[in-house]
């Protein structure tokens, strides 16, 4: 089978067309399809055979059949699959026949819309080194951005490793110090509340560490249940804890949250069928709007009140309001 272009004496074999151009179109002068690649069977169907050219294709460049015969660049899309847009170049042939060597603009989604194969490329055409480096190229930036994410989750969980009491699942000293000074800082008013647990070493003494454990672990649990999620609770070590209540400057509302922690903490804590009998002292500190407080010296501040409550008789609160440094 030959594929003829009008009126010449030039015979192309149909099998060397579609080896050589899987996407070519033959057109007669009038604009009649003649005959067309493998590739291109495929997408128009073998009927297609006789048609107009105009009838399959939108011409974008040149737009008119009159300009398409003077040969040069061409651009056109499948009227029945307007997706993926082809360019070439349009060769007059003796006789007034005229052949199209066209490729798709986008290969990529050609290849991944129409499932084209290495078929549909002609021998000395290096599309499909270039698709499998494509391929390649986008399967190392998959496994490089899965990397990255792996990378960045695995940063955040060390971060917050590194500000978390892995005892309590409270913040540790680190990550209290933080939020203390951006509260200094700022301009809110705020309360921090210094707790020590009471009789806490003899629950270690008389039922073992693994209790004393168990005793913490409910502390931050009281502690988590009689505060805001927007507050900061602490452990700095041992059965020390802080509580840093974010925009609370009423002294009547502090002393509530303070009061509340203390009565849970007064009730006795279930371990292996034994009681542990512990209870909390707590020194309370207003910094009010605009005090600006010293972190370092707010603390001691609260400290100090902390053994005032202990020498007052223990498992209460005493409250001072913020004393700037003379």
């Amino acid at each position: 089978m030959t594929v003829a272009f009008a009126q010449t004496d030039t015979m192309f074999p149909a099998s060397l067309l579609a080896r050589l151009m899987p996407l070519h179109l033959a057109l007669a002068a009038e604009g009649r399809v003649t005959g067309f690649g493998p590739t291109l069977r495929r997408l128009i169907g073998a009927g297609a055979v006789e048609h107009g050219v105009t009838d399959l294709f939108t011409l974008h460049r040149p737009t008119d059949l009159d300009a398409l015969w003077q040969g040069g660049p061409v651009e056109l899309v499948l009227r029945s699959d307007p997706r993926h847009p082809m360019q070439g170049l349009a060769l007059p042939v003796p006789g007034g026949g005229l052949l199209l060597a066209l490729a798709f603009v986008d290969v990529p989604s050609a290849v991944r819309d129409l499932e084209l194969t290495e078929a549909d490329f002609g021998p000395t055409d290096r599309t499909v080194d270039l698709l499998w480096l494509v391929e390649a190229n986008a399967a190392v930036s998959s496994e490089l951005r899965s990397l990255n994410r792996r990378l960045q989750g695995a940063q955040a969980v060390a971060q917050e490793q590194a500000l978390t009491d892995p005892l309590t699942g409270l913040r540790n000293r680190r990550a209290l110090e933080g939020a203390l000074a951006d509260h200094c800082a700022g301009v809110e008013g705020f309360a921090l509340l210094q707790l020590d647990l009471d009789r806490f070493k003899q629950v270690n003494d008389s039922l073992g560490h693994a209790a004393g454990d168990h005793v913490l672990a409910e502390v931050a649990r009281v502690l988590t249940q009689e505060t805001r999620a927007g507050d900061t609770l602490a452990r700095l070590g041992g059965d020390e804890f802080v509580v840093l209540l974010s925009g609370m400057a009423d002294a009547a509302r502090a002393m509530q949250v303070a009061e509340r922690v203390t009565r849970r903490l007064a009730r006795p804590i279930p371990f292996e069928g034994q009681p542990c009998r512990i209870g909390a002292s707590g020194g309370l500190i207003l910094s009010p709007p605009r005090a600006f407080p010293q972190p370092d010296a707010l603390l001691r501040q609260a400290d100090a009140a902390l053994y005032a409550a202990k020498r007052a008789g223990r498992g209460q609160t005493v409250m001072q309001a913020w004393q700037p440094l003379a």
